[in-house]
């Protein structure tokens, strides 16, 4: 790769219009999912006013996840990805169209509400590692790292927008929310559709055992993939401090559900603004060193957070934990796509989706039972302390991904 490559930044990204197509079909299926999320949530509990009932929401998302994630990895690497993508979401709008009649004709009932929920986590099941294996064929590796900083800023952005969508939606009845999921769905499905591939669809193979384990076998030999996504998995898992918000706006904070939102959002604006300066601005050198630093910051940032008893310290150090949070998990997952043949891209993306997942369901998980054990303060601490450790520990284990310099497929050492 040439020194004039390396300039090639977001304005020749937005200058690609598979591109552009790729990052609004994120924009609109993220923020379909974060506006179904909460509508989900506030009918539940309307229905039933039971929070088992509103716990079961998640475990009917995580169930076809832990079932699918096999079979997901294998589909997005033996048929065109393009394909898989715009009929899991036609088949997601088609879900919350349902939801949405139901509402309106007023016949919409919790088991309903399970039934096309499990429909969406089976969906996302297989379109998440789907639409991560889709981004390396439809721009040049050079353009990778700002392809994933900028797509990471759509994720960001779906966070922030989505939920405050479909709580305002919410107010005007819950079909009015569903419906526009429904639409989002829909327009996400057409984007896609539009997409030009820069390289080739992968080559169909067998089904077999061996093929369908070869996602896990991969990453087991490939010690900077097996790294980068192992160190996601418990960095995760142990600095999971927003699953304790609502405690800490009411009880330690003493804010309001105003404040709430505001502590909710502190995140993704950091996460945000650092992934659009990612973009314009990529990481040119010691990148591995500076995956694991942005680790460390991500648990200095959560210890911060655990402490304090300003509002405005506690927002600082959530912008803080999202900014840090983004610089890893860019890095990490361009050295996954490129360290990742395209044949094997979807099968890995889907192992790397169910260890997000996992570790997000079980990161609130451990942070709730550990709050109940030794206290809501002392469980963010320990968590970001542990976050530090596995960072110091990961470094050591796996010198290969300490060691990498740049993001743009060359592993060469750099001065």
């Amino acid at each position: 790769m040439t020194v004039p490559d390396l300039e090639i930044e977001a304005p020749a990204l937005l200058r690609r219009a598979s591109f552009v197509r790729y990052w609004s079909a994120r924009v609109s299926s993220t923020v379909a999912f974060q506006m179904t999320a909460v509508v989900v949530g506030w009918q539940v509990y309307s229905l039933t006013g039971s929070t088992v009932e509103l716990g079961l929401v998640g475990l009917m998302q995580f169930l076809p996840m832990l079932l699918l994630t096999i079979p997901a990895g294998h589909v997005a690497d033996r048929y065109d990805r393009r394909v898989v993508v715009r009929i899991c979401q036609t088949v997601e709008g088609c879900a919350t169209a349902l939801l949405a009649v139901g509402s309106y004709e007023g016949w919409l009932s919790v088991h309903v509400i399970f039934a096309a929920v499990a429909v969406l986590g089976a969906c996302r099941t297989f379109e998440s590692p789907t639409v991560s294996a889709l981004l390396p064929g439809v721009v040049p590796v050079a353009l990778l790292p700002s392809a994933l900083a900028l797509s990471a800023s759509a994720t960001q952005t779906a966070t922030i927008i989505g939920p405050a969508l479909g709580g305002f939606l919410y107010v005007l009845g819950p079909a009015s929310a569903y419906g526009t999921v429904a639409v989002l769905f829909f327009v996400s499905s057409v984007l896609v559709g539009g997409i030009a591939m820069a390289r080739v669809s992968p080559r169909r193979e067998p089904v077999t055992i061996e093929s369908l384990l070869s996602g896990f076998v991969y990453i087991r030999d490939h010690p900077i993939v097996l790294g980068a996504i192992s160190l996601d998995l418990f960095a995760v898992l142990l600095g999971g401090a927003t699953a304790l918000l609502p405690v800490y706006a009411r009880d330690i904070l003493h804010t309001s559900p105003i404040g709430l939102g505001l502590l909710r959002g502190a995140p993704a604006v950091g996460a945000l603004t650092t992934s659009i300066l990612l973009a314009r601005h990529p990481l040119r050198r010691h990148v591995g060193l500076t995956m694991f630093a942005a680790v460390v910051v991500f648990g200095l940032a959560t210890i911060v957070f655990g402490l304090s008893t300003s509002f405005p310290l506690s927002l600082a150090a959530l912008v803080l934990l999202g900014a840090s949070d983004v610089v890893s998990v860019v890095i990490r997952g361009t050295l996954v796509q490129l360290e990742t043949p395209d044949a094997m891209r979807g099968r890995v993306s889907a192992v790397n989706s169910m260890f997000i997942g996992t570790s997000n369901q079980l990161g609130e998980f451990e942070s709730g039972m550990t709050a109940a054990l030794l206290g809501t303060v002392p469980a963010v601490v320990v968590g970001g302390l542990g976050t530090i450790m596995v960072a110091v520990l990961w470094s050591r284990l796996f010198p290969s991904l300490r060691t990498v310099q740049r993001l743009d497929g060359d592993r060469s050492s750099v001065p």
